[in-house]
């Protein structure tokens, strides 16, 4: 994969539970995340419909403003900002 070679930190490979906050009014997303890196992460979703560019993610309890950088129907690559 061509993608692979533009990261700028390893990820490793997780299945956790993280969430999707679009914003404090709206509920929280809950989505599954699939690998994980200092500088981002790959998420899997229901649809990725409705979901901004950018967003805050909660992984581990830990909330952090990203921006997507790739998407299919059910996945997106985010960057931490």
């Amino acid at each position: 994969l061509a993608v692979e070679n533009n990261r700028v930190a390893a990820r490793k490979r997780v299945l956790k539970t993280g969430y999707i906050v679009i914003s404090d009014k709206a509920p929280k997303l809950e989505c599954t995340v699939r690998n994980i890196s200092e500088t981002g992460a790959s998420i899997q979703v229901s649809t990725t419909i409705g979901i901004p560019s950018i967003f805050d993610v909660i992984i581990d309890g830990a909330r952090r403003q990203c921006r997507s950088v790739w998407r299919t129907d059910t996945k997106i690559g985010i960057a931490f900002q």
